[in-house]
């Protein structure tokens, strides 16, 4: 399923005050629409807050959060199995750190570049700032593709992008976790790295960690349920309940299959998983055990499943996923795979409700549709913050040496959740957009880091 390419020149509902601020952002940063994009989306919402807060004019607060505080590009050489070199490009944007360390994941993939490291932090800033927890926002990653590679070139690959990485990290300094293409595998080889050249058992420095040495129970789940639980706070604000729903879901990666894993707990009829290949519909709903033996132990694909699954799932090659009618739409997979017409098509089927598990996976113009048409919406900042909310646990963990049960991981999760989301429906209301969750988002997140900045000085 193609991604849609976002456009840098997206900002129809910006106010005449901001216009000149995201120009510059523009000018500053040439070639980075993603990042063009994720900028526009929060400064389209900010006008009523900036009205009834002028300091923050006056102390260039909006210019200064769009600019990262630290921007790390370096060189990572690698040997493979067979004794060829080979150089990636490794990223870390270290974005804001008024409320916390920088927090934020690793991703390699060939896709990321400077611009899509920009947009995943700058994103990353508010995201934290919604889960009330003291953590600031940063991201990174490395154009290098793990897929085909042996685990012993993953771990050359790992140790060379720690050797130039680790100067940037600490527990209070910057604590990266994984993304895409960055598992507890990876983690593992970047923690071992980071320990040899230190000297230091520092098991805060990385999230993401196995359970054996300092990880979080829930962890590997947290997205994927917290995307599930704001969404079902979502329906109960406007008198609905998740279970009986008609629910899709993109993707098949982590965020994907524990989204259908808690939505299927809470009742929810899930019919479809998705990769870069096509669909399955599932009309017995998907087989979460089958789903995660061919994904995740075998690292096959959804066709595999359809295959295997019988007469109840067909496989539907490319096509969009989004056709197949639902009550409640969950984009897990990647940015800007739901584009406006995607989102009309889902608003005539009669969804009632959209999360975003991926970060920013629907375009600006599909946010639009969905917002006009009264549908409730959870942008990435507010839902898929379950993530790094038990990441922040973790470390939390981590500083008392103390182990939790997964019990009380997912109880704390399930708070967060409630909390984010209880913030964005208040915010929304007092500044005059009833149910307007992404504005919520934005301004809940602005707010924090914004009120941050300006008690610190931060110049």
């Amino acid at each position: 399923m193609m991604a849609t390419q976002p456009r840098a020149t997206q900002h129809e509902g910006l106010s005449t005050m901001l216009e000149p601020v995201y120009a510059e952002v523009l000018r500053r940063n040439p070639g980075e629409p993603e990042f063009h994009q994720a900028v526009c989306e929060v400064l389209e919402t900010l006008a009523p807050v900036l009205a009834a807060r002028p300091e923050f004019i006056d102390a260039k607060l909006i210019e200064r959060i769009c600019e990262p505080e630290r921007q790390i590009i370096f060189r990572v050489p690698w040997t493979d199995d067979s004794g060829t070199v080979h150089i990636n490009r490794g990223f870390r944007v270290e974005f804001n750190s008024a409320l916390g360390p920088f927090k934020g994941g690793l991703r390699f993939h060939p896709s990321v570049n400077l611009g899509i490291v920009k947009f995943l932090a700058f994103e990353q800033t508010f995201k934290n700032a919604l889960t009330g927890m003291n953590i600031g926002g940063g991201k990174g990653g490395s154009d290098f593709d793990p897929k085909g590679r042996s685990d012993a070139e993953i771990m050359r690959f790992c140790q060379s992008f720690m050797t130039e990485l680790y100067r940037h990290l600490g527990e209070h300094t910057d604590v990266p976790a994984g993304d895409i293409g960055v598992s507890s595998r990876e983690i593992g080889f970047l923690f071992g790295q980071y320990r040899r050249i230190t000297n230091r058992w520092e098991a805060g420095v990385l999230t993401g960690k196995g359970l054996d040495w300092g990880g979080s129970q829930a962890r590997t789940q947290a997205t994927g349920y917290g995307s599930v639980l704001f969404t079902a706070e979502m329906l109960k604000a406007s008198g609905e309940d998740l279970h009986g729903q008609q629910v899709v879901v993109s993707g098949s990666g982590n965020v994907a299959i524990y989204s259908i894993e808690k939505a299927q707990q809470l009742g929810a009829n899930v019919l479809t998983c998705s990769d870069s290949g096509g669909y399955v519909v599932d009309d017995k709903g998907i087989d979460i055990d089958l789903l995660k033996q061919v994904k995740e132990n075998e690292r096959g694909r959804v066709s595999d499943y359809a295959e295997r699954r019988g007469s109840s799932a067909r496989y539907v090659a490319g096509g969009s996923v989004w056709d197949v009618p639902c009550d409640v739409a969950l984009p897990s997979a990647t940015q800007n795979e739901l584009d406006a017409d995607a989102a009309s098509t889902l608003v005539r089927n009669g969804v009632k409700a959209v999360a975003e598990g991926a970060n920013m996976p629907t375009t600006p113009e599909g946010v639009r549709v969905f917002r006009q048409a009264g549908v409730a919406f959870g942008p990435g900042k507010a839902a898929n913050a379950g993530g790094v909310a038990t990441s922040a646990l973790e470390m939390q963990q981590n500083a008392g040496r103390e182990i939790w049960s997964f019990e009380q991981a997912e109880d704390r999760l399930a708070q967060i959740m409630r909390a984010i989301h209880d913030s964005c429906y208040r915010t929304a209301e007092r500044y005059g957009a009833p149910g307007d969750y992404v504005a919520g988002a934005n301004i809940a997140g602005f707010e924090r880091v914004a009120e941050a900045m300006a008690a610190q000085g931060l110049i």
